[in-house]
């Protein structure tokens, strides 16, 4: 069956992501290639000292993207998009999206960017002896129920930002698993909300404005696989207007991106992990077993599954690099030279690979926002260097590279060194790896594992989540997600891979030494 046949005939697939920076739709086909996509650009902004989207712009950039996605098909293969087989919705993890009965928004979105919610983090992570993470969804609430918020009271549902577009679309209040598991800690055992730590919230809430069990307030868990719900009339007169989409079509549970980016990358199985950086860098590793001890600096979450990982998460990467880079690219402007952005980019990182492995003293921090990993409590882009460092733009270019691992490598150092977590292969995927060489590099002399970028690297989660929506669809009787990742989608994936380079790797844990000293300076400046 051609492509254009595929699509007619509602075999193909959707999936839809809300990036940080992007939302993106993307249609593939039943041997899970991309067919085509549609984009939607937007930012988050700082309001009354609170990182947000606005919810009216989810909905103008579901709607954006989607069209996008239906003119692409139309000008591609000549047919309309109607139907699929499957939809699945992925978006940012954590975060806290708060309404009343009447589905009235009560606060501003709060995003995973907000470390607002120190006290509530440190009290549920004492109590459940289980870390939570300040941008966990748990914490934002228990936060606002310590602070006597006014909304409290009226509480009557909370979600993700994957959650709440999914019952814009289908009427339901679910989660999937892994999306769940940056909420509210997971029981392995029985891929559900942990019951003895829901009663212990309950207890710390008692006596309080909150009005009801956080049972009643929580989306409810849809496993792997199964059906979700399916499009509604109001949900198909939201994502398409132009009302030529039809309801009906079944909806895979939602998930975080993190999850997204396991399924994309082929690593759900034990000692195996990804790491996603673009304006935030994460890796998420698979664990064999329990750590033996809470560590502040790594969550535990799960794959879409259910099964444990290890996360280390990183609220700044790329954006201090993209900041400086748009510089150098404006100065060029001011001579009469403007040079694409793409070349611009490729030339700067090719430089960035011929710069000193240490970087020469050049220590670059890339605190756009607070950082939980590193202790800072707020965002203080910095540079550092020694006097008689060796001031270029190879070394400068180099040591803002390093700067978006530099946080993830210090929180990895825990998992490595103290806890003696074994990795076979790192899967590395997002828009810092748009040009592998020296990035790719990097990270592996980071982390001291190989690095595989897929060929699908540069597709991200909205492919993801469309291959999560396809297994809904399409497995056979007893076929689990692993093997259906791994028997039908990446059987035949062309990939790349980087081992740690001696040079580079002994150049980055002395550029570490000197970046994890100069930390308490921007803490300083960051008290300011």
């Amino acid at each position: 069956m051609s492509s254009a046949e595929q699509i007619k005939n509602g075999k193909a697939v959707i999936g839809i992501e809300f990036g940080s920076t992007r939302i993106k739709a993307v249609l593939i086909g039943e041997d899970h290639a991309p067919l085509a996509a549609g984009i939607y650009d937007w930012q988050n902004e700082l309001l009354d000292g609170v990182w947000t989207y606005p919810l009216e712009k989810v909905k103008i950039g579901l709607q954006e993207c989607f069209a996008g996605l239906m003119k692409n098909v139309e000008e591609k293969y000549g047919v309309k998009l109607e139907t699929a087989a499957g939809i699945g919705i992925s978006a940012m993890m954590h975060g806290y999206l708060a309404f009343d009965e009447n589905d009235q928004q009560l606060v501003p979105f709060r995003t995973w960017r907000n470390t607002m919610t120190e006290e509530a983090a440190d009290r549920l992570t004492e109590a459940f002896s289980f870390n939570i993470p300040q941008r966990w969804s748990i914490a934002h609430l228990y936060q606002a129920v310590l602070n006597d918020e006014p909304h409290i009271g009226r509480l009557a549902f909370m979600t993700t930002l994957a959650g709440y577009v999914h019952y814009l679309l289908t009427g339901r209040k679910v989660i999937g698993a892994g999306d769940a598991s940056g909420i509210f800690p997971i029981d392995p055992g029985t891929c559900n909300y942990d019951v003895s730590m829901l009663a212990k919230f309950d207890e710390l809430a008692a006596g309080t404005e909150l009005r009801k069990k956080l049972t009643d307030l929580l989306p409810a868990i849809i496993p792997v696989g199964e059906c979700a719900g399916n499009l509604t009339e109001e949900g198909a007169r939201l994502l398409d207007p132009t009302g030529t989409f039809s309801p009906g079509v079944p909806f895979c549970p939602p998930e975080g991106d993190a999850q997204t980016g396991m399924a994309a990358t082929n690593s759900i199985t034990p000692r195996t992990g990804n790491v996603s950086a673009g304006t935030s860098i994460f890796s998420m590793i698979v664990l064999e077993e329990n750590l033996s001890a809470v560590h502040r600096e790594i969550d535990i979450v799960t794959t879409p599954c259910g099964a444990p990982v290890a996360m280390v998460h990183c609220n700044s990467c790329t954006s201090d690099l993209d900041a400086w880079f748009g510089m150098f690219g404006g100065l060029l402007s001011e001579f009469g030279v403007d040079i694409p952005k793409g070349r611009l980019y490729d030339t700067l990182y090719s430089l960035a690979a011929e710069g000193s492995p240490d970087c020469d003293g050049i220590i670059s921090y890339n605190y756009y926002a607070g950082e939980p990993v590193t202790g800072i409590k707020d965002g203080r882009p910095m540079l550092m260097r020694s006097p008689d460092s060796a001031f270029n733009i190879r070394n400068l270019a180099r040591s803002l590279v390093y700067s978006c691992v530099a946080s993830l490598k210090a929180g990895m150092d825990i998992l490595t060194e103290q806890e003696h977590v074994k990795l076979d292969r790192i899967y590395a995927h997002g828009g810092f790896f748009k040009t592998p060489r020296p990035s790719q590099n990097f990270l592996a002399a980071a982390l001291g594992a190989d690095v595989t970028l897929m060929q699908t690297a540069g597709e991200g989660g909205a492919w993801g989540i469309a291959i999560l929506a396809a297994y809904m669809v399409r497995k056979n009787t007893g076929e689990s997600l692993e093997q259906y990742l791994s028997g039908r989608v990446f059987a035949d994936m062309k990939e790349s891979t980087v081992a740690p380079d001696k040079e580079d790797t002994e150049g980055i844990n002395k550029y570490m030494q000197k970046y994890l000293s100069g930390i308490s300076a921007v803490k300083a400046a960051a008290a300011e």
